[in-house]
């Protein structure tokens, strides 16, 4: 893995570090990107599978997302999944970095419904627990327990199970059962 840009990410103002694997770059959303987060974020699968994304997804919402992610104060660091090509990005999904206190961090991801089972989740959270661009000592997350492939990418990449919660899901308008996980950083 080949990461640049590598600022300590302590103070939400730092630039957000742009991470290269062999399959991918993670790097921050911009505005090109725009067009196939709507298209895949409004996939009801992907919106099920989140807490923050609406389905029906509303016109605006992925600029909303944009201008949130590029906000100086934000608590929230969001990067595209994307392998770079000569006709612009291919986006396989989002993966954020939300700042907890105490120099803890809460990370959520999404994949495209086509790459599901590919890896690439798996990828992206081994490559950014790795670049740890908020300089987290815990990192923490949460699913939904009707989603069973995204808790084994979790345990997968040495996230311990915590406990069940609850969540609201936008998109199902409800409190859904959760299971909560945590991995240290070294």
């Amino acid at each position: 893995m080949k990461q640049t840009s590598q600022v300590p990410q302590n103070d939400a103002r730092a630039p957000q570090v742009v991470i290269r694997t062999e399959r991918f770059v993670l790097r921050p959303i911009q505005s090109s990107d725009l067009g196939q987060i709507t298209q895949h974020a409004s996939d009801e699968r992907v919106a099920r599978s989140t807490t923050s994304i609406p389905h029906p997804m509303p016109p605006g919402a992925s600029d909303a997302l944009l201008e949130r992610a590029h906000n100086p104060a934000r608590t929230e660091d969001i990067w595209a999944i994307v392998v770079p090509s000569e006709r612009g990005d291919d986006l396989m999904g989002l993966i954020s970095l939300e700042r907890l206190d105490r120099e803890q961090s809460e990370i959520g991801y999404w994949v495209v419904p086509a790459l599901w089972n590919s890896g690439i989740a798996s990828e992206a959270l081994q490559a950014l627990f790795a670049a740890n661009p908020q300089a987290s000592k815990t990192i923490f997350a949460e699913v939904f327990q009707d989603n069973p492939a995204s808790a084994r990418v979790l345990t997968n990449q040495g996230f311990e199970y915590l406990g069940d919660a609850e969540a609201f899901s936008v998109a199902r308008d409800a409190a859904v059962a959760t299971w909560t996980y945590s991995k240290k950083c070294t």
